[in-house]
Parts: C-alpha cells; structure tokens; sequence
C-alpha cells in the first residue's frame, strides 16, 4: 500500500476527536493494566524511578518549606505529571506495534526525538506550576489565621486552596490530556497538539472530568501508600492516556514521523 503524501500547507489547524463514552476512561485503565502486565520491568523501572522523584521533591518542600508548601507541591504535581509520562506513551506505541519493548528506546523516542517541542510544553507547564505554587503559598499565608487552627479554619483553607487549584487544574488538563501523545505519534507542532487537546475536552466534558477525578483518585492513593502505590499506578495512568488518545483524536491527517516508533503503523491485532 503506497504511503500518502502530506502538504504542510494544507495540513488542518486542529485534529477532529470523536465522542467518548462516560465511562470510556475505566477501559483506558483496563488496556493501561494489561500494557503494564505485558512490559512490567520496563514500566516498572520507570514508575519507580519517578515516585522517587517525587518522594524527594515533597521531602525536600517538608524539610525546607512548611505543611502547606508541601499540599501546595502535591496538587501542582497533577500539573507536570503528563510530562513524565511521555516514555509510557513510547512502551504503549512498542507493544502496539509488536516491537521488542526497550526502556531506553522509549525515553529516547519519547524525549530526544521530540525534544522541540516537549520543551516548549514543558515551559507552559513550568509557568503554570510556578503560578500555582506562589498562589498556594499565598492562601497559606492568609489562611489558616490562628497558630494552632481548628476544623473550621482547615475546612476554609482547604476549600479555597481547592478552588484555586481546580481553576490551573482544568486550564492545564485541558492542554495536556491529549498534547503529548499527539506529538509523539504524529508529526505536529506543540500549538497544533494544545489545541487539539482543548477541543477534545471541550466535546467531551463529562467525560474527562471523569477521567481527571480518576487521575486525582489513584495519585492521591499513590501518595497515601507512601508512594509504594505510585509505582505501578502512575505507569497505568500514563499507559491509559495513551490508549485515551488513540480512542479520542483522529490524527490521520497528520504524517507520521520519519523514523522512531510511530514512523510504522499499529498492528492489526492492536486494540
């Protein structure tokens, strides 16, 4: 079957996505669970390597900073944790495609071979968590006001450290759900990529938002086990974003990238 050929002038401003079920996000998790169970070494490795990332960065915002810093640095974690998940979404295009599953492969066609633009998302993400993280830092000074609070004053501060928090969540959510597969799979540019991401949630608001109460879910889990769940939630998230997007954007229109993983095309048997 001859390749089709792709003009870059006339390529569309924004994927189209489809209609997502409500409870489509519980079968993401389902293909996220059986993409773990089929490469456990290699996302294993990478769930532990990033919950001890993690772990130390809350440790050090608890050592040097104060209790509120540190709920501050866990709700803003919910804003870069689809960057870390970029190498899960390159072991999920592997087993699609039948390859031999190579950790390495996966952090170099996830990172390196799509460095540009990866670069210039991450900045977005680094301005917003630095945003958040100041805004935080400023309900805390305000809030609670005694030394010693009670219940109620915890109750205020943790609703309007809520709000605040719920107003980047979405705005970041939203770019993100669906971005950096994008950008993984096909050959676009982060712009194309974010507003392909919006659209998306935008058609299926209910839909992520459930998908997003799930993500809080299991990473609150994750840090209530004392990141030991992490290691093997946060690898099912990421693998479950991907299968997300597969079933989300209609990329077609897009040419795949010249050499990497997703320069070939899934397997048939793939889901």
């Amino acid at each position: 079957m001859a390749e089709q050929s792709y003009d870059s002038d006339t390529m569309p401003f924004v994927a189209p996505c489809r209609d997502v079920p409500f409870l489509a996000p519980l079968r993401w998790l389902r293909l996220g669970f059986a993409d773990f169970k089929r490469a456990v070494p290699q996302s294993l490795g990478y769930g532990i390597f990033m919950s001890a990332t993690i772990a130390l960065v809350c440790f050090l915002a608890w050592r040097y900073g104060s209790f509120w810093f540190l709920f501050a640095m866990l709700g803003g974690f919910i804003f870069l944790a689809p960057l870390t998940c970029i190498g899960l979404y390159a072991i999920s295009a592997q087993l699609e495609r039948e390859q031999s599953v190579s950790l390495k492969r996966a952090i170099r066609a996830g990172i390196k071979r799509h460095l540009g633009n990866e670069l210039t998302f991450a900045i977005v993400l680094l301005v917003v968590f630095l945003v958040w993280a100041r805004a935080g830092a400023m309900v805390s000074i305000f809030f609670p006001v005694q030394a010693e609070p009670d219940f109620r004053e915890l109750l205020t501060f943790l609703g309007i450290g809520t709000a605040v928090g719920a107003v980047f969540a979405t705005i970041t959510f939203s770019a993100s759900a669906f971005s950096l597969p994008m950008i993984m799979h096909r050959k676009v540019d982060a712009v194309t990529a974010v507003i392909t991401s919006i659209n998306a949630v935008l058609r299926n608001k209910l839909t992520m938002m459930f998908w997003l109460a799930l993500i809080v879910l299991l990473v609150m889990v994750g840090f209530a086990t004392a990141f030991i769940g992490m290691t093997v939630l946060l690898p099912v998230i990421g693998h479950a974003a991907w299968h997300g997007y597969q079933e989300t954007i209609d990329a077609s229109a897009f040419p795949r990238h010249d050499v990497g993983i997703t320069a070939v095309p899934r397997a048939e048997t793939a889901h």
